[in-house]
């Protein structure tokens, strides 16, 4: 009886170690559209030299890339299905992991959807943007989050949160929204449902948005920055990120490889300011206010 009784204890003990949150690794949430998708070729400097400490959890099956959903595995690019590109979320994590301790493990969730407007992430309106666009292949990114991306998100978050902390969210998402006054409020909503949904604390998760194609490089839907710009006004934990210089696409909608890694790299930087480690973007040296993050 008493052998049983230490082999339950021993039991419980290995279970609660097997899903214990790691305070030492941060996850961020990343969803949008095309732009946080990832639409730039994979270059090799981009498969280069991707640190161990910076994880993705992967969002779909994807054979072609021998990868399993739900299962964190280093974050070489594509970051967010099959067969997307380069995008911000893959140097935010490469920047944030060369500027923390070595004891901190960057790990980044990204569910993103082409063309999709920012009501297709509101889990009470999905169902009526899911026919925003007819075309069979924004229908099967559809699909291949279940039907439901927000619960597709708040799904693989949850399995996430048995292995670390969710620290904030990154947003990039706007152009099929383009002079849309509601924008920030729409954005508040969406905030604000992964904040309860997933138990966390507001002020200590930040959301990052992303300016769309800045006008200095011709973006057609540059005008939706000025309403960007207004969603701290809304989400007060929120900050924009410019993108004033990035380099865009001809299509001039989309950014280019190096466009990502340059945004990518001010998600981080601006991540990094909100943990009190100031890094300098011309040459990434740091100067650290608290380095107990």
């Amino acid at each position: 009886m008493k052998a049983r009784v230490l082999f339950l204890v021993a039991s419980l003990l290995f279970s609660q170690d097997i899903f214990a949150q790691n305070p030492n690794f941060h996850i961020y949430l990343c969803f949008g559209q095309s732009n946080m998708q990832g639409s730039a070729p994979i270059e090799a400097q981009d498969k280069e030299n991707v640190n161990d400490r910076f994880k993705v959890l992967q969002s779909v099956d994807c054979s072609n890339l021998k990868r399993i959903k739900g299962k964190w595995v280093k974050a070489e690019p594509p970051l967010c299905r099959c067969e997307t590109g380069l995008g911000p979320a893959d140097y935010f994590g490469r920047t944030m992991v060369a500027n923390l301790e070595d004891r901190i493990t960057v790990g980044v969730i990204n569910v993103a959807v082409a063309g999709c407007r920012i009501e297709l992430f509101d889990k009470e309106k999905y169902r009526d943007f899911t026919s925003t666009h007819t075309e069979d292949w924004f229908q099967n990114i559809i699909q291949e989050y279940g039907g439901n991306p927000y619960a597709h998100l708040i799904g693989l978050a949850k399995r996430a949160q048995q292995d670390g902390v969710i620290k904030g969210i990154l947003l990039h998402q706007g152009e099929s929204n383009t002079g849309d006054k509601e924008w920030p409020l729409k954005v508040k909503t969406v905030y604000d449902n992964l904040i309860r949904d997933l138990e966390l604390n507001p002020k200590e998760t930040p959301l990052l948005a992303g300016e769309v194609v800045h006008a200095d490089q011709g973006g057609i839907c540059a005008r939706m920055n000025s309403i960007i710009a207004k969603l701290p006004e809304t989400v007060l934990t929120s900050y924009v990120i410019s993108s004033k210089g990035c380099p865009a696409k001809d299509d001039n909608l989309h950014f280019t490889s190096e466009g990502y890694r340059m945004l990518g790299k001010r998600y981080a930087f601006q991540m990094l300011k909100v943990m009190g480690i100031e890094v300098s973007e011309k040459d990434g040296s740091r100067s650290e206010k608290n380095i107990s993050h």
